[in-house]
């Protein structure tokens, strides 16, 4: 956030370019909150407007020339993608996530571990860059070594790579440092890795043709003539979870191919960067068939409060409920708060 007293400060060529990014930012946020169907919402009270922390009072002192961020300029289509994702996806349906117990703990943070098993796997394609560094345009910080990762997986389906930074950064544990934990496990579900992937969902990512992780799973013999998963060849392709680069590139799959089906549905999710993002994010945090019910309004009470307990614990879920009268509006709450906060593209852009 730019203090209101430095901001004074500025030419008017930088008070020009923070009044662009905050009425940029504006737009997308009102575009999302709109076909989420929550435009009028009261509930952003106090928290500006803009990822700047700017109010819109500020906006008018910056647009009278009192008071500032730099303007990300969005070339091509809106949303910023390579417009690889404009394409018609052909390909079977994901089913409903799983939730499914895999039984027992992989352990803790170890970037060691991850590195091995990784090099053991032949799949990782990361590089030791000094934490911090810009790479292809990216601005990671201390998960720089990603940025390989994240540029494949934006060439090979067009959603942008500072968009599937986002979606990793909201769903991957973290350590102290902010590096994202390649060893991730959600203790209340099956869900594990940087993608946080079910692993009903990682497996159905394997059986459909055209992704990544079905390439892979095909030239190691992984799938019978149906192209189904082997039994005995579950477990190998669950602990790929934890590989950073099968993640980051099932995130980026997974996106694509959601995205593609939301656009069939009617709902726009290329008007801009933030909103293709958010949506990106929220099927892969719900599932498909789970964010076409959010979206429209209506994941049922008894759903939406298993959910929101398996995200914040039971008890919290409870108060929520409570507090918000029935349980599909506090998941919502919490859900769209959450994504408001946490889905922010533009904080990994170089």
């Amino acid at each position: 956030m730019i203090p209101r007293a430095d901001l004074s400060q500025l030419s008017p060529a930088n008070r020009a370019k923070v009044i662009y990014t905050e009425a940029q930012t504006e737009l997308a946020s009102r575009l999302w909150r709109a076909a989420l169907g929550d435009g009028e919402r009261d509930d952003r009270k106090g928290n500006g407007i803009g990822q700047n922390g700017l109010s819109g009072d500020s906006l008018l002192d910056l647009l009278g020339g009192r008071m500032g961020g730099q303007a990300n300029g969005v070339q091509g289509c809106n949303c910023g993608c390579a417009c690889a994702c404009h394409r018609k996806v052909v390909g079977k349906d994901f089913a409903d996530d799983c939730i499914e117990d895999l039984r027992g703990a992989i352990g803790d943070t170890a970037e060691e571990r991850s590195r091995a098993m990784a090099a053991a796997m032949g799949t990782e394609a990361t590089v030791s860059v000094a934490r911090g560094a810009v790479v292809s345009g990216l601005a990671l910080g201390a998960n720089t070594r990603f940025a390989p990762a994240l540029a494949m997986a934006e060439a090979r389906t067009g959603i942008p790579a500072t968009a599937l930074a986002a979606i990793v950064d909201a769903e991957a544990a973290k350590g102290r440092d902010g590096s994202w934990n390649t060893m991730s496990r959600n203790p209340r579900s099956s869900a594990a890795g940087l993608g946080q992937f079910l692993s009903g969902t990682w497996e159905h990512l394997a059986e459909t043709s055209g992704t990544w992780l079905n390439q892979l799973a095909t030239d190691r013999g992984w799938l019978d003539g149906r192209g189904q998963v082997l039994p005995g060849a579950r477990s190998a392709l669950l602990a790929l979870r934890y590989d950073g680069q099968a993640s980051i590139l099932g995130v980026a799959d997974l996106a694509k191919f959601n995205l593609s089906r939301l656009e069939q549905s009617g709902i726009r999710v290329h008007t801009d960067a933030e909103t293709l993002a958010k949506s990106a994010y929220l099927t892969h945090h719900l599932g498909l068939g789970d964010a076409k019910k959010f979206l429209a309004g209506g994941i049922e009470p008894g759903r939406a409060r298993m959910l929101l307990a398996a995200q914040i614990g039971g008890g919290a879920a409870d108060h929520r409920i409570a507090a918000a009268g029935n349980a599909t509006q506090a998941h919502r709450q919490w859900l769209l708060g959450f994504i408001d906060r946490r889905i922010r593209p533009e904080q990994f852009a170089g």
